[in-house]
């Protein structure tokens, strides 16, 4: 008798474990399968997701990092798919968990022809990281010339400080005022201060 007790105690215990062990992908979200199915470069299945899926799936964000599949592609340096993803409606100014914009990401790869992408199709170039890092900032610290004329040809700000107050300008005379980044950022500095264009300071919300 005590036996058959225990036995029938035990059923609720039991089909509560029943259900906690459900198939993880049966509790997956459309959003989480979408990110996915972009992590694995499943073309198929983000081509689905987008025609079924709602409007603003294409801008679904990771619960943890906040990145979205625009951020995932850029990371990957994929022009291809980036450029599928914006004619998707992706937005190319939303932020991930650390302020970090594609189009940040992007320059902190060194990703030229991605930034070119991102600031034909509207990315904000003076939009800035958490610690408040600019694109240009970013070109300027990797040193990389051709992403600061990228830059600079769509109008990113010299003088823009990040949030310890140095901006492109401020590291490139750090790192050699007899330099050709140096030269070309005070130029373009001197054109927006002829100009009237007043320097900002730390990150764009």
């Amino acid at each position: 008798m005590l036996h058959r007790l225990v036995r029938f105690a035990a059923l609720p215990v039991l089909s509560a474990g029943l259900f906690l062990a459900a198939p993880a992908a049966a509790q997956m979200s459309d959003s989480y399968k979408f990110l996915d199915a972009v992590k694995k470069k499943e073309g198929n299945e983000v081509t689905d997701a987008l025609e079924k899926g709602s409007p603003n799936l294409v801008n679904t964000r990771d619960v943890t990092t906040g990145e979205t599949a625009l951020h995932l592609v850029t990371q990957r340096r994929d022009l291809t798919w980036m450029q599928y993803l914006i004619g998707k409606g992706a937005n190319v100014n939303v932020r991930d968990a650390r302020g970090q914009t594609p189009l940040v990401v992007a320059s902190n790869f060194s990703f030229v022809e991605g930034v070119e992408l991102l600031v034909a199709r509207g990315a904000r170039v003076d939009e800035s990281n958490n610690a408040g890092e600019t694109p240009l900032i970013t070109a300027v610290h990797n040193r990389n010339l051709a992403l600061v004329r990228v830059l600079l040809k769509a109008n990113a700000s010299p003088t823009r400080a990040d949030n310890s107050g140095r901006s492109a300008l401020d590291y490139a005379a750090i790192d050699g005022k007899n330099g050709t980044i140096h030269a070309e950022l005070e130029a373009a500095s001197k054109v927006k201060a002829a100009t009237g264009a007043k320097p900002a300071y730390g990150p764009n919300f």
